[in-house]
């Protein structure tokens, strides 16, 4: 409606004020280690954008300072001046008559509805509480104000979107004694809850800030899990809750409605410890002691729960970890079955199920490793299908720690690599200079060149990817040194092509001189071009006269990575050597340097932060240099510049004078 623009208290579009601060909220003395900092978010799927904003939906709702409902009544006023706005050219008197007239009847509309009066009291109050900067010792009193209004009246008034809204300032900003009273009179009504558009936001707050009353919480959820996960509102109150802030247990009684209703009939739910140590085993501890009928008849209803959920992909339940925790849940018990064709047949009737939407799932931990067993046990066919799915994503997967781990498996189990190269390998080396800018990126240019590198990847990282070992030695015929070994002469191109374009600046940066310096000393191919893209920034005037953009020498990481081409590998700390690299000739490269950089640049480089870099040049002239290299370098270091080198204080000055010596 355009006459709302003219409404003065409407807040400011996102776009336009700019997204809030995070609050601290340090003046709650009771805070828990969720409310500490930044709230904890989902992770996102790779399908989903990323928001201009940054902001989830319940950002939004905490941001948000107006209720609907005066809006609502703003809209009736301003329709009413839109009426009138003729009359008023010529009876000023009679519009502002009609104003009043409808403020009036807006009263008694407001008095006639229930608890109209408490309401009232609730947001004086209120307006007080929610103020942005008071004491800590004033808000707790306005906090407990506003407690002794509502008491006994929460579970009447939550579901409206103002109250919602006060009642979720209670439990924000109050002692956890507020929370569990407010958590307490609202026992019995939480499903309701989590429905409602306003006040499931309130019900994730008291999950998260409640956790003495978390498992009652979704012990009320029983039943209707599956139902609530497909329901536009409730979902995101369950997925936070299994995601987020519920530990083994709780989880447990989110996931027990998956497994069907005969578990639910036959399995008690009272948080005893016995329960309580069974629950944690998962799926697994449930099929303990089931044989035969019985236990096919849980699997099929996993499965068909499951479907139900593949089926509805539009419901938005498919990116939800509890989704995928039920997935792998039941894909492991698929492997533990004894019978061979059964085994298959259970796997390809799953895979079928949800074959187009895996893409959905990879963001997560069970999600990512579902989909990796998919690929290591499926069929040439399977794997083509799953490689169709997530090429649009590549890009995301790249910079997201599970996701990428599905990229990693399809490298390492797919033995057709054409089909590797043309859909994953160029996609990830056309993006290289975006990805080059965090570690999660630059994991996956490393793993096209040195998969499972300790150098690059953790223990922890290398042994959740070698999970697969055991699958791919059964499904894939092709030896992994030969499949690497295609993937490497693939990718080489593309990133080759990367560093001579991009390489100098890219290696400015910490990170992209890591990668720079494995493209050069691993990748397969004519590497001249990158070299002398890499030696022309070297050729600058040494020091550098803009004090804002340093010599490339006179930065660390990439000092030290031409020191490493220079030395042609990297140094062993087990063999106390450098190891040299077969795909990359540090004799060429110094060949190079003598002819782009020139001799005045080197001297001046030897007497300043390169002292290191030019030792390592004059040792490589010196062990693989050509006679007239030899010659040359021997002139550019005559004693003149030698006595200069001595008198100086240059770090790593004695080095290099002994490289010199040795050359002369």
């Amino acid at each position: 409606m355009p006459g709302l623009q003219s409404v003065s208290k409407k807040r400011p579009a996102v776009s336009q004020g700019g997204p809030k601060s995070k609050k601290q909220h340090s003046e709650n003395p009771s805070s828990t280690k969720f409310e500490e900092g930044k709230v904890q978010k989902r992770s996102r799927p790779v399908t989903q954008p990323i928001p201009a904003n940054g902001l989830s939906d319940e950002d939004e709702d905490e941001e948000e300072d107006n209720f609907e409902e005066e809006e609502a009544e703003d809209q009736e006023i301003v329709s009413d001046e839109m009426i009138v706005d003729g009359a008023s050219s010529r009876d000023p008197n009679a519009a502002r008559e009609s104003h009043k007239v409808q403020r009036v009847l807006q009263e008694q509309r407001r008095a006639a509805k229930p608890h109209s009066q408490l309401l009232a009291d609730a947001k004086r109050v209120w307006s007080l509480a929610r103020q942005k900067s008071i004491p800590s010792a004033e808000r707790q009193k306005h906090v407990k104000e506003l407690m002794k209004v509502t008491q006994g009246k929460v579970k009447d008034i939550v579901l409206k979107h103002d109250a919602s809204r006060i009642i979720q300032t209670v439990v924000k900003y109050g002692g956890q004694k507020e929370r569990d009273q407010v958590a307490m009179e609202l026992k019995g009504h939480y499903k309701a809850l989590a429905q409602s558009k306003y006040s499931k936001f309130l019900v994730t707050k008291l999950i998260r800030l409640c956790p003495a009353h978390r498992a009652s919480i979704l012990l009320e959820f029983q039943s209707n899990v599956l139902r609530l996960l497909l329901h536009r509102e409730a979902s995101a109150v369950l997925a936070d809750s299994f995601e987020l802030y519920a530990n083994a247990y709780e989880r447990s009684i989110l996931l027990r409605d998956f497994y069907g209703k005969e578990v639910a009939l036959f399995s008690q739910t009272q948080g005893s410890e016995p329960e309580k140590a069974t629950a944690r085993k998962g799926f697994p501890g449930v099929l303990e002691g089931l044989k035969g009928e019985r236990r096919d008849r849980v699997l099929a209803a996993l499965k068909e729960n499951l479907t139900r959920i593949f089926n509805n992909s539009d419901k938005g339940a498919i990116t939800h970890a509890i989704v995928h925790r039920a997935l792998l849940e039941y894909l492991s018990a698929v492997n533990d079955t004894e019978d061979e064709s059964e085994r298959e047949k259970l796997r390809k009737e799953i895979f079928e199920s949800c074959q187009d939407v895996l893409a959905e799932m990879v963001h997560t931990k069970d999600g990512s490793r579902a989909v990796r067993d998919f690929i290591a046990y499926g069929t040439a066919k399977d794997r083509k299908q799953i490689i169709k799915v997530i090429k649009p994503h590549v890009e995301r997967m790249c910079t997201d720690d599970e996701a990428q781990l599905v990229l990693f498996t399809a490298l390492d189990v797919i033995d057709d690599t054409k089909l590797t190269a043309k859909s994953l390998v160029s996609d990830i080396t056309t993006h290289a200079l975006t990805l080059i800018n965090t570690p999660q990126g630059r994991r996956a240019l490393f793993y096209l060149l040195v998969p499972r590198s300790r150098r690059h990847f953790t223990p922890a990282q290398i042994a959740v990817i070698a999970e697969i070992d055991p699958i791919r030695g059964k499904t894939s015929k092709k030896s992994a040194v030969v499949r690497e070994g295609e993937i490497r002469a693939a990718a080489s191109e593309g990133l080759l092509k990367f560093v001579e374009d991009n390489g100098a600046e890219a290696a400015r940066d910490t990170g992209g001189s890591l990668v720079v310096l494995e493209i050069m000393l691993c990748a397969d191919g004519d590497k001249s071009s990158a070299m002398q893209s890499l030696l022309q920034p070297l050729a600058s005037i040494y020091p550098s006269e803009d004090t804002s953009k340093l010599h490339p020498i006179d930065l660390p990481h990439t000092s030290r990575m031409y020191k490493s081409l220079f030395q042609g590998g990297h140094f062993s700390h087990a063999s106390k050597s450098v190891i040299r690299s077969s795909s990359f000739s540090p004799s060429a490269f110094a060949s190079a340097f003598m002819t782009i950089v020139g001799k005045d640049l080197t001297v001046s480089m030897a007497g300043g932060e390169g002292a290191f870099i030019i030792a390592e040049f004059l040792q490589r002239i010196r062990e693989e240099g050509s006679a007239d290299e030899k010659r040359t370098v021997k002139d550019w270091f005559g004693e003149d510049v030698v006595e200069r080198l001595k008198k100086s204080e240059t770090k790593g000055r004695n080095v290099l004078l002994d490289k010199i010596n040795a050359l002369l």
